[in-house]
């Protein structure tokens, strides 16, 4: 039996409303999860899993959004895998002198932070995993030239006395 022409093809009608993307594309912005955009939108995330394949333009506004504040994560990972310098100032108590008392100053200063192990086995897992999985498959090719012997020995008789 076929369906009258316009007809709602039945079940729940959608609540996606086309300014979603934009109000979607600021959250992703602002680094909010698919669920917590859920969240916020009153709606489940398998309902966003829905929307993104149903609607492109809502897809396309969430990589738009969540492309900037991904970028920045990205940097930050590699800045701390493979360590940095920054502009800090260090707070120091000045002493006038016996009996005049003291003051502070801040004292402009450059501090390092050191690559971080943990940073660079994940960006190395992520980047390169056929080099840096924690499963390598080896594969080996050819013939074994050389012939393997094996050598089995009974184990001693429980009656014998070991020497």
């Amino acid at each position: 039996m076929a369906k009258a022409e316009g007809k709602h093809p039945g079940g729940r009608p959608t609540k996606y409303k086309s300014e979603y993307c934009l109000t979607a594309e600021y959250m992703a912005r602002a680094g909010m999860t698919d669920a917590q955009i859920a969240g916020r939108l009153g709606i489940s995330e398998a309902t966003i899993t829905n929307w993104k394949k149903d609607y492109p333009e809502f897809l396309a506004s969430l990589k738009v959004g969540k492309e900037g504040p991904d970028d920045l994560v990205e940097k930050s990972l590699f800045e701390r895998a493979t360590g940095y310098t920054f502009d800090s100032e260090k707070i120091v108590v000045v002493s006038m002198g016996q009996g005049l008392g003291s003051e502070t100053e801040r004292v402009p200063i450059k501090e390092h932070c050191p690559p971080d192990v943990t940073a660079q086995i994940f960006w190395l897992k992520n980047r390169r995993p056929d080099r840096w999985r924690d499963k390598q498959e080896i594969q080996i090719d050819g013939e074994i030239s050389t012939p393997v012997k094996f050598v089995f020995v009974d184990p001693p008789d429980a009656d014998t006395p070991e020497a």
